[in-house]
């Protein structure tokens, strides 16, 4: 780890900035709170004892807020939010990159930024990537009826809307592990999440894009400003760009260069990223913009200032993830298991000791063991894990082979004292999902988790572990966490409306069950035949002009308004109506308070 008495970092954090919001918390428009600025006031002090020291200091860094000034006519606020929102001042107005997560945090972030630099308006909006927490509080900064270009990449709204509607519930469920939303901010609680400090809890909003990029080297003059981007596609995000502002001599990276290792596959969920690729493109900012280039400024954390420190900042960001992958691929090739090459690897000595480089929001381990499941799969090829049994009857068969747990106990709390935590953690388990009722094995499993939390360096692995001690406590709260918003759903195109309803069906119960139904779309001049057959529901434009069951003519709009309410007022249903009711009837509902810790 490099020297914590290092102070570049904080020096860097500090530079520009020009002032903060006076009030405590962020509200909704019903009174709640949004955003609270004054909960990790304790970061002020030492670290203490439940906390690791390195982790602590990039919460201190992150938990700074307000209003910066990043170069001439560029100005970000920081700390309003897990991500941060640009402002580049045009000939006319403000152009706004990344809306944060919620409205109600971007329309504070904006009214900050023109307290301080006049009521200039919004004249264009940039998305970087199709993430949430980068286009989600839009609506907070884009007055209704707006006329302005909403310019993203190639592919960002297909990437977007899917992300949070296709596995949306479970990604929210275990979002609240690595967030740490429920945790109590405290020094034995919530410090963080590395990346920034948490997500906001407000109302999330999507405008559709008018303008996209489509290719590397696209220019755009935006009231004024010469904009050049470089597409990244299947790097942080399936849709994600980066672009440079050449007459201010500014870069901006949007997530693909932070200070801190990112994630390969985030412990939330989500498709496996391209390490390779995304060292590829690092590679092509460099030779795009380095050179050009005076700051380099991204959509979480501080800038860097300097030709050569950002460059270099940029040369390891690229190394770090090419090592990783380049080093994953050689021991896999020589019959290492994600497993034990995560725990092998180490980083090279320049890049182990430079503090953008530590793993406060991916780590070594989790992002090695991502590497080897993009190539290789889930299956590390032992026979005996090909057909495991599921946990809670694993669980059952190991607690009984270790003599049961009057007999587990002693010896987990033992491995407990002697430090021995993560195999503690791994027995305990065992005895849980034999038995969720066994309040011992509960409260030691508990503790266990608040150790290995409080020691991380990596603050999702500390959420992780410390949201996983209270709900083994019985602190489980609801899930309030949605981004299928109202916008979001909007912005589903009609087959991806239907594809959520397709993995909706429950497979079983619609064995049996055959229908047809044609729906024909007004306003999109579109029609799409839906046919359930063998647990299947397909979609097609073409059919074998065999009549349908029913015939649906409507809108979008209308569509939406079934798929929620099952309302199907202004429809025309021509044939057996039941047929929708059959449909409606196969499909499962989710539930977004599934247990994760207990069986």
């Amino acid at each position: 780890m490099p020297p914590l008495e290092d102070r570049t970092d904080f020096e860097n954090a500090d530079k520009g900035f020009i002032g903060s919001t006076s009030e405590p918390v962020i509200k909704s428009a019903s009174g709640g709170t949004v955003w609270d600025f004054e909960a990790y006031a304790f970061l002020d002090a030492e670290c203490p004892d439940t906390a690791n020291p390195s982790l602590w200091r990039q919460s201190q860094l992150t938990a700074k807020h307000g209003l910066y000034q990043v170069a001439e006519g560029i100005y970000q606020v920081r700390g309003f939010d897990l991500s941060n929102i640009s402002f580049i001042e045009g000939d006319t107005g403000v152009i706004v990159v990344d809306p944060l997560l919620s409205n109600e945090c971007a329309a504070a972030a904006l009214a900050l930024y023109q307290e301080h630099r006049g009521d200039r308006p919004v004249t264009a909006v940039i998305y970087s990537h199709s993430h949430a927490d980068h286009f989600g509080g839009v609506r907070g900064v884009v007055p209704e009826g707006a006329d302005i270009p909403i310019i993203a990449p190639s592919g960002f709204l297909e990437h977007a809307v899917a992300e949070n509607v296709y596995a949306g519930t479970a990604m929210n469920r275990r979002a609240i592990f690595m967030y740490g939303a429920e945790l109590p901010k405290s020094p034995a609680g919530h410090i963080g999440a590395g990346l920034g400090q948490t997500t906001s809890t407000g109302t999330i909003s999507l405008i559709e894009p008018t303008l996209l990029v489509t290719e590397t080297g696209q220019e755009e003059v935006v009231d004024g400003v010469r904009i050049v981007f470089q597409l990244t596609p299947g790097t942080e995000a399936p849709a994600e760009m980066n672009f440079s502002f050449p007459e201010r001599r500014a870069l901006c990276m949007a997530e693909n260069a932070t200070h801190n290792l990112h994630n390969v596959l985030t412990l939330r969920g989500a498709l496996v990223r391209d390490p390779r690729i995304w060292a590829h493109y690092l590679t092509e900012a460099i030779e795009m913009f380095a050179a050009d280039a005076d700051v380099l400024f991204a959509s979480h954390h501080w800038p860097t200032w300097g030709t050569r420190e950002l460059t270099t900042f940029l040369s390891e960001q690229r190394d770090l993830y090419a090592y990783l992958h380049d080093q994953t691929l050689r021991m896999l090739n020589q019959g290492y298991t994600g497993a034990e090459i995560a725990e092998m690897i180490e980083l090279p000595p320049a890049l182990d000791q430079a503090w953008h480089a530590r793993g406060y929001y991916g780590s070594v381990s989790h992002n090695v063991k991502a590497i080897y499941q993009r190539y290789m799969g889930w299956y590390d090829g032992n026979p005996a894990h090909l057909w495991e049994l599921p946990p809670e009857e694993s669980a059952k068969k190991h607690v009984e082979f270790m003599g049961g747990a009057e007999a587990i106990l002693p010896k987990a709390k033992a491995a407990y004292e002697a430090g021995e935590l993560r195999w503690a953690a791994q027995v305990l388990n065992y005895v849980i999902f034999a038995d969720a009722g066994n309040t011992d094995a509960r409260d030691l499993l508990a503790d266990v988790y608040d150790k290995l939390g409080q020691g991380s360096e990596n603050g999702t692995w500390r959420n992780f572990f410390l949201q996983g001690a209270m709900e083994l406590r019985g602190d489980k709260q609801d899930n309030v966490l949605d981004t299928a918003s109202p916008d979001v759903a909007r912005a589903l195109s009609v087959e991806q409306i239907f594809d959520s309803l397709a993995i909706r069906i429950n497979g079983p119960r619609a064995w049996d069950s055959r229908l047809t139904i044609d729906w024909n779309f007004t306003d999109l001049k579109e029609e799409i035949r839906l046919s359930l057959a063998n647990g299947v529901l397909t979609q097609s434009h073409a059919h074998d002009g065999t009549p349908a069951d029913l015939t649906m003519t409507l809108t979008k709009p209308q569509l939406l308004a079934m798929v929620a309410t099952q309302n199907m007022d202004g429809v025309q249903a021509d044939g057996d109506r039941q047929a929708v009711t059959t449909l409606i009837g196969l499909l499962d509902d989710v539930d977004p308070n599934f247990n994760i810790v207990t069986p």
